[in-house]
């Protein structure tokens, strides 16, 4: 599209002169001009042709002056337009305070035309660095949308009911919770019913950030759901997920999963761990063990990969507490990592504690840990009593 240039001057000789000195751009199309013989008339084309974004204006005119015009075209708030003043050479009084002012450039009279082709291609540059500014914030304002409604739809699909078996309230207490380092994260956790004694629970950090993790996280939630709802064990569980995921996974994408079946009767919770960080076992009488690894590999990773599971006993008044690593990777200022040992510090004392409680203790612990630093991964629990 031509560049639409107006030129603001009372000596009408003046147009004949950019009209034949640009005729071949005019011919063209690169270059449109229009003319006003003052300030007056160049508002009224202004407010006519909004797409002007070059103004060559003469300082000295009738009705309303140049430096008048300057001002009410910079209350119009059109970043991208440029204006040239122009004036006698005498008159730098003017032109300097047109620039204070905020004009582009000036020209000075007699107008060397050659100087003026060159001005007017200076501002055309500016200009298009101003419109591709406004198209890269226009889509960033675009992508933050996106990544709103996706950080909306990623807490959809994670469980948010608390209790979520209110009919076994007197037997398990389970609370939850998923905070992304980024708008939306990698790290998800999951529980289920699998019959009228056991559920299935579920937590999972697939590996990088942004939009890949998250799409690779709502793959590999709805697998290993669909997985678990008919595979007998954990470890057929996780053996089947793998198998589709090593075959969808992209970029040698994958998950740490650690997947449990809990009888709600029993206590027993068999469970088979896909490289996931070891959950902490917080016993009745506040001491803390962790529960004990089955060396299975990833998700995703390799397609024959075998897996196998273990079991651990729960006794009423038990803590299940499962993570993601942005746990006790926590890092303060001085980029010293929460660890094991106060991680370890803070479920004693939240022993008698419910499961909600103990999410807010770690939560607070991280807080007063990291001293406002920067959250570098996401950080997720799902913690499970025996009531």
């Amino acid at each position: 599209m031509a560049v639409k240039i107006l030129s603001v001057d009372d000596e009408l000789p003046l147009q004949t002169l950019i009209k034949q000195y640009f005729r071949r751009k005019i011919r063209s199309g690169e270059y449109e001009f229009l003319f006003a013989q003052n300030g007056k008339e160049a508002l009224e084309l202004l407010t006519q042709h909004p797409d002007i974004e070059i103004i060559l204006s003469d300082i000295n005119m009738p009705e309303m002056d140049g430096l008048t015009l300057l001002s009410r075209i910079h209350e119009m708030g059109n970043p991208a337009q440029r204006v040239i003043m122009v004036s006698a050479y005498g008159d730098m009084e003017n032109i300097r305070q047109a620039m204070n002012n905020g004009a582009f450039d000036f020209a000075t009279k007699p107008i060397d035309m050659e100087d003026l082709g060159l001005t007017i291609e200076k501002a055309i540059d500016q200009i298009e660095y101003v419109h591709k500014s406004e198209q890269e914030h226009n889509q960033l304002e675009t992508l933050k949308s996106d990544l709103a409604v996706a950080r909306d739809l990623q807490q959809y699909i994670l469980p948010q009911t608390f209790p979520p078996f209110p009919e076994a309230c007197d037997k398990i207490d389970i609370a939850a919770s998923m905070n992304a380092a980024r708008n939306i994260g990698g790290d998800f956790y999951d529980f289920f019913r699998l019959d009228k004694d056991r559920i299935a629970l579920v937590i999972a950090d697939v590996c990088g950030k942004g939009i890949p993790a998250a799409l690779f996280m709502a793959v590999s939630q709805t697998i290993i759901r669909s997985k678990g709802t008919v595979d007998a064990s954990a470890a057929e569980c996780m053996q089947e997920s793998n198998n589709l995921l090593s075959a969808y996974s992209v970029d040698a994408m994958f998950v740490t999963v650690f997947y449990a079946i809990y009888d709600m009767n029993t206590g027993l919770l068999s469970y088979s761990n896909a490289g996931h960080t070891y959950p902490r076992l917080v016993r009745s009488d506040g001491s803390t063990e962790q529960v004990p690894p089955t060396n299975c590999p990833p998700l995703g990773l390799f397609g024959d990969a075998l897996y196998k599971e273990d079991c651990i006993q729960l006794n009423h008044g038990d803590t299940l507490f499962m993570y993601t690593d942005g746990v006790n990777e926590a890092k303060n200022p001085d980029r010293e990592e929460l660890g094991d040992e106060r991680l370890n510090d803070i479920l004693t004392g939240s022993k008698d504690r419910n499961c909600q409680e103990v999410i807010e203790a770690v939560n607070r612990g991280i807080a007063d840990f990291v001293r406002g630093a920067e959250q570098s991964d996401d950080i997720t629990m799902l913690v499970v009593k025996r009531k």
